[in-house]
């Protein structure tokens, strides 16, 4: 797992007596041990998957739903839902998991600040991780998804129990700043996209024009020489084969 963003804030957890990590967005964590994996969600999506029979689980925070821009940086690649379902499904089957055991919990997908229903990133989240999991084959068995509020989602990889907890934007200051950074992301991308598509609409595409027959490519046909030596002067000229 070198080189992907995996959760590195490690504390114990007082309320739930056991490890825990905390995911911040972009981050995934698998385990099979007995700990708590806990993240707070706007109008990014955590999905927590758990394989019953193999005693696994995971979770992973992403911001937007597509695939996003290509890139090198795993980082940067993990904001984006495809990837992020991506390697959580991924790394769960290299510890043994089994596709079709698979069972998900969704959670997020809400529009915590005003300006956020235009751009409407929690409901696109939402639709996005639905519809992937359905794609793959892989079972919802619970979600909390949209909605106005924050959330707080604890995940217990072990056995699969997912708890949530609905905030008041006033409880997280960090998530304010940090879907307002998200949007004002999302309404540049957009602008970017608008100016490049515009840019393409000004590009001349060259095609093939029709001649006449008199600036088609011509050769001359020379008669058989008539007279002995004699060359007929009078050149011809025809369409090239």
């Amino acid at each position: 797992m070198s080189g992907l963003p995996i959760a590195t804030n490690l504390y114990f957890d007082n309320h739930f007596n056991r490890p825990g990590v905390k995911l911040l967005p972009n981050e995934f964590y698998t385990t099979r041990e007995d700990m708590v994996l806990v993240t707070v969600l706007g109008s990014c999506v955590a999905a927590c998957v758990h394989d019953r029979t193999a005693g696994i689980g995971g979770m992973n925070h992403f911001m937007l739903p597509d695939d996003g821009e290509p890139t090198q940086a795993a980082s940067d690649s993990m904001r984006y839902g495809a990837y992020a379902m991506e390697v959580l499904i991924n790394e769960l089957i290299k510890m043994g998991g089994r596709r079709e055991r698979f069972e998900a919990k969704v959670f997020g997908g809400g529009a915590v600040l005003a300006g956020m229903t235009t751009i409407n990133i929690g409901d696109r989240n939402a639709e996005f991780v639905r519809r992937y999991l359905a794609l793959e084959k892989i079972r919802i068995v619970a979600e909390d998804l949209q909605g106005v509020h924050p959330r707080k989602v604890a995940f217990m990889p072990a056995t699969g129990q997912a708890m949530v907890k609905k905030l008041r934007t006033a409880q997280e200051p960090s998530l304010a700043e940090r879907e307002e950074a998200l949007a004002r992301q999302v309404a540049e991308a957009r602008a970017a996209r608008r100016e490049r598509a515009r840019a393409l609409e000004n590009v001349e595409l060259f095609t093939t024009r029709t001649r006449s027959d008199a600036a088609k490519p011509r050769i001359e046909l020379f008669q058989a020489l008539a007279g002995g030596n004699r060359t007929n002067d009078s050149a011809k000229t025809a369409e090239e084969a």
